[in-house]
């Protein structure tokens, strides 16, 4: 599963709030609905992100394996 949880760290440290995102970079509020809900995003979202907080994927995703239900 990807989550998303780095990115909420990273836009507190680089100072970027999602109504900037929205409102200066055009990024959609589904888009972030999705993010917080670690929905499925496109890489275009996801390389608009690295280039608006100036980071690197990794700072906003990561892949974490599911465990199986026995």
């Amino acid at each position: 599963m990807i989550r998303y949880d780095k990115l909420w760290t990273t836009m507190r440290e680089k100072g970027v709030s999602q109504y900037k995102l929205i409102k200066d970079y055009g990024i959609s509020a589904g888009q972030l609905d999705r993010l917080r809900k670690n929905g499925n995003v496109s890489t275009y979202t996801v390389n608009e992100l690295c280039t608006i907080l100036d980071c690197h994927v990794e700072d906003i995703m990561e892949f974490v394996p599911e465990t199986a239900n026995p």
